[in-house]
């Protein structure tokens, strides 16, 4: 999250938790949310990295951080046995 500062980084990284939450058809607090967003950030920004792509400015921050916390979600729910039923 270069260059967003601090409140922006805690919007994004709420934004992007919500997002996942909703796409992953889950349940969790505004708390979680954060969590999951900056971890999801983190996460989505190394894999950007090792793909070498480059995403600038809010939206492209907010991209990458709702990717990460979409397979942040999904890989927890591999753990925990929280899976979602295919149709």
């Amino acid at each position: 999250m270069d260059g967003v500062g601090i409140i922006g980084a805690i919007v994004i990284g709420i934004l992007a938790g919500w997002i996942a939450e909703k796409v992953m058809r889950r349940n969790h607090g505004i708390l979680t949310n954060l969590i999951v967003g900056v971890v999801g950030s983190f996460l989505g920004a190394f894999i950007a990295n090792m793909l070498n792509l480059n995403f600038g400015g809010w939206i492209g921050t907010l991209l990458v951080a709702t990717a990460g916390a979409i397979l942040l979600l999904f890989l927890l729910g591999l753990f925990t046995g929280r899976r979602r039923a295919v149709r």
